[in-house]
């Protein structure tokens, strides 16, 4: 855990509203290391997102710490990169324009933003793709300008939430490949959150499986898959072994769920 890049210690978080509690997140203690994948499955309502809100410094733990490189994060900033499931372009904007929107808040040089800007878009494969508006590009075209400008800002940190869920199962699959080899050529450390296991074991290093509410990790698993990975990886018996493996650790985990929230609604009815 010292020698993580991105740490977590005793990671909490309650949202409350009047009266009521919601604990989303309980005592998480969590080590990546730089230049890891890391993926993050769970049942709906589990607490991925919040969890990636938090390394983020979007949402403050109630209790906890999120720490890069051994310093407490305390809000955003550019050591870490967030791509959320919807793509969040500015229609007005051109895609180098949008692509260069977090250095120019930042008030950085604007030449040399777009200079690396047009890097990272060719690292993602929209070269030519510079003076284009959002409507003019597919969904999957759209995810990789989203890719590219959380690239431009230069984060040591990549979180990423479902940014593949609205994408058609081909397109899906191409932008996992186009994953692998950004992460590949870019080193980066990514925590990536999905609903899909085939899509977590592809892509990662270790996958962690969730409870349900409260969040914590039930399980880590280390995929020790070769790489780099081809997509036909997914038909070998090794890689349908890890997904049968996590799709009963999450089912385990809903059944139980099910079976409290009953026992409770029948003692309310007593």
């Amino acid at each position: 855990m010292a020698a993580a890049k991105l740490e977590t210690r005793g990671l909490s978080k309650t949202f409350r509203k009047g009266e009521m509690a919601v604990e989303a997140l309980r005592d998480i203690h969590l080590g990546i290391r730089s230049g890891e994948f890391v993926a993050i499955v769970g049942a709906s309502g589990c607490g991925k997102t919040t969890f990636l809100r938090l390394l983020d410094g979007l949402l403050e733990p109630t209790s906890g710490t999120v720490a890069i490189d051994g310093k407490v994060v305390g809000k955003p900033g550019p050591d870490r990169g967030f791509v959320f499931q919807q793509d969040s372009l500015f229609p007005w904007r051109t895609v180098l324009d949008n692509t260069v929107f977090g250095p120019e808040v930042q008030g950085r040089d604007m030449n040399a933003a777009r200079k690396l800007a047009r890097g990272f878009l060719h690292l993602v494969g929209l070269d030519g793709f510079d003076n284009y508006y959002p409507h003019e590009l597919s969904g999957g075209m759209r995810q990789r300008v989203n890719l590219g400008r959380a690239l431009t800002v230069g984060p040591e940190v990549l979180l990423m939430d479902e940014p593949f869920a609205s994408l058609d199962a081909q397109t899906r699959e191409i932008m996992q490949s186009e994953l692998l080899r950004i992460w590949r050529e870019t080193k980066k450390t990514v925590v990536f959150v999905t609903h899909q296991i085939e899509e977590a074991v592809f892509l990662s290093d270790r996958v962690l499986v969730f409870t349900v509410r409260p969040g914590r990790v039930k399980e880590e698993i280390p995929i020790e898959l070769p790489r780099p990975r081809e997509l036909a990886i997914k038909r070998t018996a090794e890689f349908v072994r890890y997904t049968d493996r996590i799709w009963r650790l999450i089912e385990e985990e809903v059944r139980e769920s099910m079976g409290r929230e009953a026992a409770d609604a029948a003692a309310a009815h007593r």
